[in-house]
């Protein structure tokens, strides 16, 4: 079973969010939390997820269509 951010979360004694800030390297953290968070990732052997991340903030342009029959002529060519 993978490992996840709640599982480093617990690990580390932090929020998920604050471990979230430490992977992306985002906004002011001490250099304890930073130490606590990595040492959770690396005994936990947490890998981030590199599909997840491609799919963030990622926008399709799809619109789906539900069709109770075809038997409409119209709707079948």
């Amino acid at each position: 079973m993978a490992v996840k951010l709640t599982d480093v979360e617990q690990k580390a004694g932090v929020s998920v969010t604050t471990v979230s800030r430490v992977i992306n390297n985002h906004g002011y953290l001490s250099d304890k939390t930073k130490h606590k968070v990595f040492a959770a990732m690396k005994e936990l052997n947490y890998q981030p997820n590199s599909l997840a991340r491609s799919l963030q903030g990622k926008k399709m342009k799809l619109i789906g269509l539900i069709f109770p029959e075809i038997t409409n002529l119209f709707l079948r060519s």
